[in-house]
């Protein structure tokens, strides 16, 4: 896997913001 910035993961937040239900759960800590 890449390394994703926090930057990375707040701009691609407005890119996908609306598909929360997609996102992994073990990911879930590194939402917001």
């Amino acid at each position: 896997m890449a390394v994703v910035t926090m930057r990375q993961l707040i701009e691609s937040g407005t890119h996908f913001g609306h598909q929360t239900k997609r996102w992994n759960p073990k990911m879930k800590r590194f939402i917001f």
